[in-house]
């Protein structure tokens, strides 16, 4: 069946004709690493003006993760693109009341420091709701705001750990296996964002802001939809599979003679056409293979018969014959030919943003297209405090104010563009 063509999209060089959704929200962020500062990109790529607050003392430790570009870190350039920073040391009272401040004319604050943290602040939601009604107050955390694990250290590993995904993760019978990619940080901080989108609709209606608790915990168990089913409906404990489904077949990578490709062969059609294009018609005639839960009991068998032939021909050849047939399939790439791949690269995917000290610094594109109100391509992470003279001035801050501020730490500017903070020893 011929594919519907997609609607054209924005051409990337006339992104700013058109306001992006969420333009006018202010949201404020007292985040570092990963979850926290991974929901507000999303905000901002859709439009929200996201204020960064970063201690004056180095700011969020990823600006010292390498890879740098012309001293600046590469992953904090595109984990805060979008966004300007203000440098405040709100561990100090004046600190807290110029964020504080800042929170004023904002309409949603997102936090990722460990539970009780803002509190002891005096920044936490209980303070911040009496003072500031209307504002939307999301914490990301290991473990969530409450129960018996809230208040221990939570890292990503220790979250896919717990959920069960990695003992569902690697080989069978193999060492246990993290996910590839902080799997729990990046649900994590799309759930806030989702979060975020959700109490901004309710706020419509009520006038008044409320809390968003996400753990990184919470967002690794949702993601067991298959093992909790099987579990529930037959007591069935989830195991690793490999590449393979957790229920039919076959599903799973394949080796080819020169790589490995994928393909899902699952409904009546698809295995006909797997079983012709790979001319395997003893496989098709065999009735024990009739049905797709069957053959996922039987992949002991199945998998080897299939790899016969596909070990026997290249990558290309077999997604061409595949392809041919109706049978989903893709070549296992690398991540180098994932930023080569022409499909991306024709819809515009990736895109180069501005850093006043780096240049252009290539971003991965953002995956919500919205043909109307098209997601904003501003400019690459900000430097350390680059914002925050501007910012202050927003809030009603006199330069008196902001100089006797900056004289006395409290707050920090922007380092000069030629003279980049170093990465720290060992980085």
């Amino acid at each position: 069946m011929e594919r519907t063509a997609m609607p054209p999209q924005p051409d990337p060089d006339t992104h700013e004709t058109a306001r992006p959704p969420l333009s006018g929200v202010k949201v404020v962020e007292v985040g570092a690493y990963m979850a926290a500062p991974f929901a507000t990109m999303q905000l901002a790529d859709l439009g929200a003006d996201v204020v960064k607050i970063e201690n004056p003392d180095g700011g969020d430790a990823v600006r010292d993760i390498g890879p740098f570009i012309d001293g600046y870190s590469s992953p904090f350039m595109r984990l805060n693109r979008n966004k300007r920073s203000v440098a405040i040391d709100l561990k100090a009272p004046e600190g807290a009341a110029v964020l504080r401040r800042l929170l004023d004319d904002a309409d949603v604050l997102v936090q990722n420091l460990r539970p009780g943290a803002m509190d002891r602040l005096g920044l936490g939601y209980g303070d911040l709701s009496e003072s500031h009604p209307a504002l939307i107050y999301a914490s990301a955390s290991g473990w969530g705001e409450d129960g018996p694990l809230a208040d221990l250290p939570g890292l990503d590993i220790m979250a896919q750990a717990r959920s069960g995904l990695m003992s569902i993760t690697g080989m069978p019978d193999g060492d246990p296996v993290k996910i590839g990619v902080p799997m729990c940080d990046l649900t994590c901080g799309l759930y806030v964002a989702m979060g975020v989108l959700a109490a901004l609709e309710a706020r419509r209606t009520t006038g008044r802001g409320q809390h968003v608790d996400v753990s990184l915990f919470e967002s690794g168990v949702s993601f067991t939809i298959w093992e909790a089913s099987k579990y529930w409906a037959t007591g069935a404990v989830g195991r690793p599979n490999g590449s393979a489904h957790q229920s039919t077949a076959p599903y799973q990578a394949l080796r080819t003679s020169d790589g490995w490709i994928t393909a899902g062969a699952v409904s009546p059609k698809t295995w006909q056409g797997l079983c012709r294009a790979l001319d395997l018609p003893e496989l098709l005639a065999d009735p024990r293979y009739a049905d797709a839960h069957d053959r996922h009991g039987l992949r002991h068998e199945l998998i080897p018969a299939i790899e016969s032939v596909t070990l026997r021909r290249t990558t290309d050849d077999l997604i061409a014959a595949l392809d041919a047939a109706g049978v989903p399939c893709a070549p296992i790439n690398r991540t180098d030919q994932t930023y080569d791949d022409a499909h991306l690269a024709q819809r515009g995917f990736f895109w180069d943003a501005e850093h006043p000290g780096a240049g252009r610094v290539r971003q991965i594109g953002s995956p919500m297209r919205l043909s109307a109100t098209p997601v904003r391509r501003g400019p690459a992470g900000p430097r350390l405090g680059s914002d925050t003279g501007s910012l202050l001035e927003e809030a009603g801050f006199t330069l008196a104010e902001i100089a006797d501020l900056t004289g006395r730490g409290i707050v920090g500017a922007a380092p000069a563009v030629s003279d980049p903070a170093p990465p720290s020893p060992g980085s």
